[in-house]
């Protein structure tokens, strides 16, 4: 038995216990059973010795049933100890049959008690064979001649077989024991290869992980090489995967994902591995690459494999995917880096139209650390007003007067030079930025229209345009309402521009946001109509007040017919919703005379002015009201 059985779980040592009581029980029960035998052939001061020994194993058994475990112990053994002792000093004293008791009672201590137990009891019989030996040597007690009769080979019988059962019951508790730690072996080797597997591979899809793909890439790398020949690793992205978790739930987009995986798995070769990259992205490392064609007709089956219908909780699910490919050697050696690179490539396939495929090259890094430097210098311009809000005239086709304004942001730069729009908005728009910025436009845009009216400019109006990115967080009402607020501008002289896209979108509570800022009074108009969904329904759902013809229609009236038709259908479109119609992109004569024809209300273009600072624009609108 071990002396730190404190460190054991409580479990294990209730179990250690009322192993150790179990023991004791039957040890005394043992050995009663053998001094019973004795006391029929002893005789005399003998028998007087087995009496007295079975009267105190018998108190050490019912103290073991009483489970008080320390004391049973030291009585057994210690009356064990005491009736070899005092059986050796009646008899031959050291050459005593009795001695080879001792033996027994050594093995019974370590097999019921600590190491304070084995240690006493073996220092009680050392002591006592010194005592013996002294006692004889001094004449105290004279040792009889040993001789051999049926009563002794009893006693040694009994004292075998006590023994013995000792020695068994150790060895079938060591035995168990073994067999248990062999158990507890197998599990430990069980669970530690359970927890390599699942470091090693995504518990979801049971694809290999990042980790283990690295491995596998510098694997196949080196395997390439010694070939001569390319290790390409394919970078996949799920197109539109995040409505199937938005509208099934993520229940059924792990169910999807696993599918999905596992029909690319079975259709890979022995040379190609897919990998879980995190998400919806996969890696796929191809091997062996002779040339273009192969990772050609890879991509293009890896494009239709994702487009499968696959069934989820009864739903018929179609995506599609963007893959970018990264080649080693040539774009690199490194797990990490052909990832990025990879990656780069598949935003560019998601650029150009996705549910297509795209080859890394080096200008995408190019424009990649330009993007990155944008961002970099992007926030603290906005942080610190070092953007500017640009004014553009919209002009009254009829009188010729200004009565509105576009509110348009510019990014001067310190060397003079400008960063447009069409540049840094979609960053803007991509990290987050957007709410920051169009808050601040929508603010500077307000503030100068508040002091045209001021001025007595009282009917000019102030256009803002909006980024579906903006109704993300909820507060886009809320925004609007203090702008007003703040600059005293009338509700009715903002108006804010929506793209058709814009509309279009049934998440982040849209609809619900542009109907609180409508019952605020704010004017809409719908932007760059034409040139997306072009539904009817969105004009008479969201009312708005204007409708802006985009300027790819504008710019080539008066000179290509082609365009004319289409004009003036969407202006009579609008007239019959009560719509007032914009022309944008009016730079000459032709086009404002034939817009004129048409019936349109009020152009927009450089035919007057481009967008210019503040305090042009408002020394333009005072030349305009002479």
């Amino acid at each position: 038995m071990l002396d730190s059985e404190s460190v054991l779980p409580s479990s294990k040592r209730d179990e250690l216990s009322e192993l150790r009581r179990k023991r004791i029980f039957q040890i005394s029960n043992v050995t009663s059973l053998g001094l019973i035998a004795c006391l029929f052939v002893s005789r005399g001061i003998t028998f007087d010795i087995f009496a007295i020994s079975l009267f105190c194993i018998l108190i050490a058994a019912f103290l073991a049933h009483k489970k008080v475990m320390a004391l049973s112990s030291y009585v057994l053994l210690g009356s064990l100890s005491s009736m070899l002792f005092a059986l050796a000093a009646t008899g031959a004293g050291v050459f005593d049959m009795a001695m080879l008791g001792y033996p027994g009672i050594i093995i019974f201590a370590a097999l019921l008690g600590g190491r304070g137990l084995f240690i006493g009891v073996l220092s009680l019989i050392l002591a006592l064979c010194a005592l013996m030996t002294w006692l004889i040597m001094s004449g105290t007690i004279a040792p009889k001649s040993p001789y051999l009769s049926w009563t002794h080979l009893v006693f040694i019988m009994v004292i075998f077989c006590v023994t013995g059962f000792g020695v068994y019951v150790l060895v079938q508790d060591i035995r168990r024991l073994m067999q248990s730690l062999q158990q507890e072996n197998a599990k430990v080797e069980q669970n530690r290869i359970h927890i390599q597997h699942l470091a090693h591979h995504d518990p979801l899809t049971n694809l290999p992980n990042r980790i283990l793909g690295e491995r596998l890439f510098v694997q196949k790398l080196e395997e390439c090489e010694e070939k001569g020949l390319q290790l390409a690793l394919l970078f996949i992205d799920l197109d539109n995967f995040k409505p199937v978790n938005d509208a099934l739930g993520h229940a059924a987009g792990d169910r999807f994902l696993q599918k999905i995986s596992q029909t690319i798995t079975d259709n890979l070769t022995a040379k190609e591995n897919l990998i879980r990259f995190g998400g919806d992205e996969f890696i796929v490392l191809a091997s062996e690459i002779h040339d273009k064609k192969q990772l050609d007709k890879l991509c293009d089956n890896l494009i239709t494999w994702c487009s499968s219908e696959f069934e989820v909780l009864q739903t018929k699910i179609v995506v599609s995917c963007s893959i970018g490919i990264a080649q080693a050697p040539f774009d690199g050696v490194k797990f990490k880096q052909l990832c990025r690179k990879a990656d780069i490539a598949m935003y560019e396939a998601k650029r150009n139209g996705r549910n297509r495929f795209e080859y890394y090259d080096a200008k995408l890094d190019e424009e990649s650390d330009e993007k990155f430097k944008l961002i970099q210098q992007l926030r603290p311009a906005i942080n610190n007003n070092k953007l500017d809000v640009y004014y553009q005239p919209l002009v009254n086709l009829t009188t010729g007067k200004i009565c509105a304004m576009e509110a348009l942001v510019r990014w001067p730069q310190a060397d003079g030079s400008m960063i447009f729009p069409n540049k840094f908005i979609p960053i803007a728009e991509s990290s987050g930025l957007i709410a920051p910025l169009g808050e601040w436009v929508l603010r500077q845009a307000c503030h100068f229209c508040a002091e045209q009216h001021r001025l007595g400019n009282t009917d000019l109006s102030i256009a803002v345009n909006l980024s579906f990115a903006q109704f993300k967080d909820g507060s886009l009402p809320e925004v609007v309402s203090q702008a007003l607020e703040n600059s005293g501008l009338a509700a009715e002289c903002l108006e804010l521009e929506l793209t058709e896209s814009i509309l279009a979108e049934s998440t982040n509570n849209v609809a619900q946001q542009l109907q609180a800022i409508k019952q605020l009074g704010v004017q809409f108009a719908i932007d760059d109509f034409g040139t997306g969904y072009s539904n009817l329904n969105y004009l008479r759902t969201f009312s708005a007040k204007k409708l802006k013809i985009d300027r790819i229609f504008v710019s080539t009236l008066g000179v290509n017919e082609s365009e004319e038709p289409l004009v003036s259908a969407i202006i009579n479109m609008a007239e019959s919703l009560g719509m007032v119609t914009v022309a944008e992109g009016i730079e000459n004569e032709a086009a404002l005379s034939k817009l004129i024809e048409l019936g349109c209300h009020i152009g927009q273009g450089y035919y007057w002015s481009k967008p210019i600072p503040g305090d042009e624009m408002a020394a333009l609108l005072i030349a305009n009201s002479e």
